[in-house]
C-alpha cells in the first residue's frame, strides 16, 4: 500500500491528481560518455494539487544537496535573460531608491548574471548560491557569493553580521525549495524594517492555460498561483503588496512583499490578480483534472511528427538542453533514433548526453554541418532568440518545430 503524500504547506493529504508524467530521471542529471554503460535512477513524476491551499506540487524524492550542489545551468548563456535582469535592476533602483548605502541580497544568484548590474552601480550586494561550481563562477566575476542553502538559520547569521537587506531578490528559485516555510521565514528575518522582497516564478495560471506541462520536473517541487503563494508568505509574516505579470518562462509573475508593519501601500493589482485566478477556476478542482489529457495530446502529436519525418527520410535535431526538454523527451519516450542530437550554447552541457533519452548534446555549429530539415526547439520560452540566432537554417530550407502548447512548424 502506497503512502499518500502530504501538502508541504498545510499538510493535508494530496489526493487530487493534476498530471502523471510517468517515471523520469532528474532533469538536470546530464550524463558523460563514461556514464552510458551505467544505470540511471528514475523517480515518479506525478503532480498533485492541495484542495485546501491550492498549492500544486510533486513529492521530494531526492535531497536538495544531491540536486543543487553541482549544477549544469548557468544563467549568463541566455542573452534575453541577462537583459531581463538588467531591466529589473534599473526598475528596482528607481522604485526603491537604492544607492551605495543600500544592501541587495539575491537568493539562488547563479553566476552573478543579475547582481553584476547592481555592482556596476556601486550598490553593495551579496549572492546566495548553493551550487558550488556556479558560485565559483560568480566569485570570479567579482560578485560576493556564499555557497550555501538559504533558510532561517543563514538569515540569522547574515543579520548578526550586519547584512539585513533593503532588497531581497528571488527569481525562479521558489519552485526549487522543498522547505518553503523555512525559506520564507528566512526572507522575513533578513529584511530591513521597510525592506522589500521580489520573487519571480512561472504563473500557474499560464502554465495551465498554455499547456506547459514540461516545466514540471523533480527539481521543481511546487507550482504557484498568487492565491497559494500569498498563503505561504502571510503565514510567515510577509504581506504581498504588489504583483506584476511578466512574459518570461511562458508567463510569470513578480510578487512584491514586505514585513507586515512596513509602509508600502497595497496595489490594486493584488485584488485584481486574485479575482482573475478565481474567475479562471484556480480555486476549483475541475480546472486541474483535464490537464493530463492535453499533455497526452502533445505527446501523440510530437511522436507522430517525428515518426513521419523519419519515415520520409527527413533529419530532425534539437536546439537546447533545458530541464523542461528532458521532461518532454522522457514523457514522450523520444530517443536518438527520432532526435539524433541537440545543440546548446553552454559549454557545460556540450559533450554530455541528456538524462533518460541519452540524446547527445553538441555545440550549435553542429547545425551547419548536419543541415537538418527540422530543428525542435526545446526551450520554447527562448524561441524568438533561438530562431533569430539560427536563422541560417532557412538557407537550406530548414524549419523550426515548437512542441508547446501545441505542435507548430515555423
Amino acid at each position: 500500500m502506497h503512502a499518500t503524500p502530504s501538502c508541504r504547506h498545510c499538510h493535508q493529504d494530496l489526493i487530487h491528481s493534476v498530471v502523471d508524467l510517468g517515471v523520469t530521471p532528474l532533469a538536470n542529471s546530464y550524463l558523460k560518455e563514461d556514464d552510458l554503460e551505467k544505470g540511471e535512477t528514475f523517480f515518479p513524476l506525478h503532480v498533485r494539487v492541495c484542495g485546501d491551499c491550492w498549492l500544486v506540487q510533486v513529492p521530494e524524492f531526492e535531497s536538495r544537496e544531491k540536486i543543487f550542489t553541482d549544477y549544469a545551468y548557468f544563467s549568463s548563456f541566455s542573452d534575453s535573460w541577462v537583459e531581463h535582469a538588467r531591466c529589473y535592476s534599473e526598475q528596482m533602483r528607481a522604485r526603491f531608491h537604492l544607492n551605495e548605502n543600500s544592501f541587495v541580497l539575491e537568493l539562488a544568484s547563479n553566476d552573478g548574471y543579475l547582481l553584476k548590474h547592481f555592482v556596476a552601480e556601486g550598490i553593495p550586494c551579496m549572492g546566495i548560491e548553493p551550487a558550488k561550481n556556479v558560485a565559483a563562477a560568480a566569485e570570479q566575476a567579482g560578485i560576493p557569493t556564499l555557497a550555501e542553502f538559504f533558510g532561517l538559520d543563514l538569515a540569522e547569521r547574515l543579520v548578526a553580521r550586519g547584512h539585513s537587506a533593503d532588497l531581497v531578490v528571488a527569481n525562479n528559485v521558489l519552485a526549487q525549495v522543498p522547505q518553503l516555510q523555512d525559506f520564507v521565514a528566512g526572507i522575513e528575518r533578513v529584511l530591513k524594517e521597510d525592506g522589500v522582497v521580489t520573487v519571480e516564478f512561472p504563473h500557474l495560471l499560464k502554465t495551465l492555460d498554455k499547456n506547459e506541462f514540461d516545466t514540471v520536473y523533480h527539481e521543481h517541487f511546487s507550482y504557484f498561483s498568487f492565491h497559494a503563494v500569498e498563503k505561504i508568505f502571510t503565514a510567515n509574516g510577509i504581506r504581498l503588496f504588489d504583483v506584476e505579470e511578466l512574459p518570461t518562462h511562458g508567463g510569470s509573475i513578480r510578487i512584491f512583499g514586505c514585513r507586515v508593519g512596513a509602509s508600502h501601500g497595497t496595489s490594486d493589482r493584488v485584488p485584481q490578480m486574485k479575482a482573475r485566478e478565481e474567475a479562471a477556476g484556480l480555486l476549483a478542482l475541475d480546472t486541474y483534472k483535464s490537464f493530463h489529457l492535453r499533455a497526452e495530446k502533445v505527446k501523440r502529436d510530437l511522436l507522430r511528427f517525428l515518426i513521419d519525418a523519419r519515415d520520409a527520410g527527413k533529419k530532425v535535431v534539437g536546439y537546447g538542453a533545458p530541464a523542461k526538454g528532458n521532461t518532454l523527451l522522457n514523457f514522450c519516450g523520444i530517443k536518438p533514433d527520432l532526435l539524433s542530437f541537440t545543440v546548446d550554447k553552454s559549454p557545460h552541457k556540450q559533450g554530455c548526453f541528456l538524462p533518460g533519452s541519452r540524446i547527445p548534446v553538441h555545440a550549435p555549429a553542429a547545425l551547419i554541418e548536419a543541415k537538418p530539415d527540422y530543428v525542435l526547439i526545446l526551450p520554447w520560452n527562448l524561441a524568438d532568440e533561438i530562431m533569430q540566432q539560427t536563422a541560417f537554417i532557412r538557407q537550406w530550407g530548414g524549419k523550426f518545430v515548437m512542441p508547446i502548447p501545441e505542435l507548430q512548424i515555423l
